[in-house]
């Protein structure tokens, strides 16, 4: 069964390197999705010390990974990857559940949830 949300390892090592900077060893990497943007749905990824029980626990390339459970369906198939460009680098999410995203690309919504979209 394929998990609910696939860090690649070139993502997996860029957070690994944003711990040690920030001091989060040993935390984990909350992906998650909250209103707000011009399509209604943005991503979230932070650090989180504590596992709730609504939690879903994956562990990829060392990384211990939480994605709510009513986050899960929404996320359901998603790739986050890290890419270097000549502009930098920055981390990518692709996601399949996605119908319609902004033009400025910071925000989506799904068939089934169309979160609340604020002025752009």
């Amino acid at each position: 069964m394929a998990e609910v949300v696939e860090v690649t390892e070139a993502a997996a090592f860029h957070v690994k390197k944003m711990m040690q900077h920030n001091e989060e060893e040993g935390s984990f990497l909350r992906i998650g999705v909250n209103g707000g943007g011009c399509s209604g749905l943005t991503y979230g990824m932070g650090f989180e010390a504590e596992k709730s029980a609504e939690d879903l626990l994956l562990e990829q390339h060392g990384l211990q990974i939480l994605v709510s459970g009513e986050d899960a369906p929404i996320l359901e198939g998603t790739i986050v990857d890290y890419k270097e460009s000549l502009m930098g680098g920055g981390f990518t999410i692709n996601n399949p559940n996605a119908i319609a995203a902004c033009g400025c690309g910071t925000s989506f919504r799904t068939a089934t949830k169309k979160g609340t979209p604020a002025e752009c």
